[in-house]
């Protein structure tokens, strides 16, 4: 077995003693593995190992990794920042937009969806840290932001995504998943959109374990699969968003 068979499969024993922990079963919590800045070549071996949702950060590097691992069973989701001239491209690979953080960006994908004939899983981005470095929609704006949601026929909302504050302090990182869990809960009993809202996309590589205890249905993971870049090395080991 080679090592990201290897890590793979310890990060999935995790997300199975968590789901345990919080009640589930590992079967209620979807892994997607990030590959932002992973060669393809390394991609191929998660995927020979049965890794079938893969996350993009930036809409050039997804859709070039698309083509380059094209016929493989993966469903790609986009998991970073997305910006309304690129939609297009994004829409090339992804099937899942986990970044919908505003009205104008579900414009430009309803109009391109709509040409396409086709619809979309979204997921709603919360800011639950209050940090100005984060996107996402304040926990109050969420209500109206539903109900804005219903005009756009071609998306379907399926839950929330949102990023905990980058600190090794678990209280404040967990208070960030309860946050986001609470608005779903809510948004389950009093939106349009009710029970279909069901995902929580919450938990990176230094704090899966904690955001599957507190609910989450997605967890997004790359470092500890594909190791540390370098790039991030200075940071926290969950700060670059893997």
């Amino acid at each position: 077995m080679n090592e990201i068979a290897k890590n793979l499969e310890a990060v999935r024993n995790k997300i199975s003693a968590s789901a345990q922990r919080s009640g589930r079963s590992a079967d209620d919590v979807r892994l997607v593995l990030v590959s932002k800045t992973i060669a393809s070549e390394r991609i191929r071996e998660a995927i020979e190992v049965g890794q079938v949702d893969l996350g993009e950060n930036k809409v050039q590097e997804g859709l070039r990794k698309s083509k380059e691992l094209a016929g493989q069973p993966i469903r790609w989701s986009m998991i970073g920042h997305l910006q309304s001239n690129k939609v297009k491209d994004a829409l090339e690979f992804a099937g899942e937009i986990q970044s919908l953080d505003r009205l104008s960006l579900a414009t430009a994908l309803d109009k391109r969806l709509q040409a396409l004939g086709r619809s979309l899983d979204v997921l709603v981005q919360v800011n639950t840290s209050a940090e100005a470095s984060k996107f996402g929609l304040t926990p109050e704006a969420v209500p109206q932001f539903l109900k804005e949601l219903t005009a756009f026929t071609s998306l379907r909302p399926k839950g929330f995504m949102t990023l905990a504050t980058f600190t090794p302090d678990e209280a404040e990182v967990r208070r960030c998943f309860r946050l986001l869990r609470e608005i779903r809960d809510r948004a389950m009993d009093e939106s349009p959109q009710g029970e279909q809202l069901k995902d929580l996309s919450m938990g990176m590589s230094g704090d899966y374990e904690w955001a599957i205890e507190e609910g989450a249905t997605i967890v997004r993971v790359g470092q500890a699969v594909f190791g540390v870049r370098l790039s991030a090395a200075k940071y926290w080991p969950g700060a670059a968003g893997t």
